[in-house]
């Protein structure tokens, strides 16, 4: 095998162990399963106040690993986007590259802790959290459904948003500035009757905000009745859709090791 030979061979090993394009996924599992350890690692040094000395180990080996990521999917790119030499240039500025390369800028403070504006990196770590859409299938498969069904979702979005701003707008005019029983502002501004509506049509209800009016009180009433229905919506039709995306995988599953039965056989 020459040199022209080696280098697509190459590539192609890699792309299937990164993104679990080969018949044995052996090799991906671990990749994956390595990969998650890493960014949960990664972030637990925003659980701490105080740092510790092995928070900077952890951090170097997280960064070189997520390094060598973002270099193993770049030199890929072509087989992953199919678009010949523009795949180098179009990979990243794709949403999962900006956020690999998010991920890796905390680094930074591994060469100059001191320099401040280093520091706000360290609020760039949770963007790693990211990163685990790409190696669980499970929340790939979630994102799937969410992509299917995104019009019936926005119309809900929308309808729910909607509803937040009338019921908001009603509020704020019947309700009195000042609430008798205890001489505080009822609802000061605008914002204050957006916050109540959106908790309301939640039906969170943290009860810090509250109507005084009769009418006020119907308007709550109503908005915590549509609100059950609204988050209901869209729960039942994520349900719907994730079981028939569960059972298109299970039949998938079933005709390839069908397929791997009669090539034994064969």
């Amino acid at each position: 095998m020459n040199i022209e030979e080696m280098v697509p061979y190459v590539k192609r090993q890699i792309y299937n162990i990164i993104n679990k394009d080969n018949k044995d996924k052996t090799a991906a599992r671990i990749y994956d399963s390595v990969m998650l350890l890493l960014i949960i690692l990664s972030i637990v040094p925003l659980m701490f106040v105080k740092s510790y000395p092995i928070f900077r180990v952890i951090e170097v080996i997280t960064v070189v690993a997520f390094i060598i990521d973002y270099l193993a999917r770049w030199f890929t790119a072509n087989i992953e986007l199919h678009r010949g030499w523009r795949s180098y240039l179009e990979y990243p500025l794709t949403p999962m590259a900006i956020i690999d390369l998010l991920s890796i800028l905390p680094g930074l403070n591994l060469i100059n802790p001191s320099f401040k504006l280093l520091r706000l990196t360290r609020l760039l770590k949770i963007v790693r959290l990211l990163k685990v859409f790409r190696y669980s299938s499970k929340i790939m498969m979630f994102l799937r459904v969410l992509r299917k069904e995104r019009r019936v979702l926005g119309a809900v979005l929308v309808l729910a948003m909607f509803y937040v701003f009338i019921t908001a707008l009603i509020m704020f005019n019947v309700e009195p500035r000042i609430n008798p029983a205890t001489g505080k502002a009822t609802f000061d501004t605008f914002f204050d009757a957006l916050y109540w509506a959106t908790v309301t049509l939640t039906t969170v209800g943290y009860g810090d905000l509250c109507p005084v009016t009769d009418a006020g009180r119907i308007v709550a009433m109503l908005s915590s009745l549509f609100g059950v229905a609204i988050i209901a919506l869209p729960s039942g039709v994520i349900t719907a859709s994730y079981m028939e995306e569960l059972r298109h995988r299970r039949d998938d599953s079933k005709i390839d090791r069908g397929d791997d039965e009669d090539a034994l056989n064969g």
